[in-house]
């Protein structure tokens, strides 16, 4: 049923500063914005990774009625070849630390930031990702 992560989405107030935050991070500017042509921007999307997977920003304007504004739920884990050089860059340029770095075991380790806008961003270095992207 699940094949693959497609798209993960994050919130932010100023969508703006988000943009500009993650295009720091990510080093690409977003490949694409909506609505665009001429009228203020309520997405951006960036395409990163090994799989080009895509991470969307959403003005908060646009959220379900109710959603939370407090960091919390699912957390999606990246992977990255140096968490501890990630969470150090992560926490340089403004995140706080959500979960501390942790082993799981050999292979996995992982940790967690709330970014400047409320969204809790993992970073992990995962072996299986490893394996799974050598075949």
């Amino acid at each position: 049923m699940l094949r693959g992560l497609a798209t993960v989405t994050l919130w932010a107030d100023d969508l703006e500063a988000a943009r500009a935050w993650y295009a720091d991070l990510l080093g690409v500017e977003p490949y694409y914005e909506k609505p665009g042509n001429g009228q203020p921007a309520g997405y951006y999307e960036f395409r990163i990774g090994d799989h080009q997977a895509e991470l969307g920003i959403i003005d908060r304007r646009y959220a379900p009625p109710g959603a939370s504004t407090a960091p919390g739920g699912a957390i999606t884990h990246w992977h990255v070849d140096d968490v501890e050089g990630s969470l150090d860059r992560l926490l340089a340029m403004g995140a706080t630390l959500h979960t501390p770095l942790t082993e799981h075991g050999p292979g996995f380790v992982a940790a967690s930031v709330v970014d400047p806008f409320g969204n809790v961003l993992g970073v992990m270095y995962n072996s299986h990702y490893l394996e799974m992207l050598d075949r």
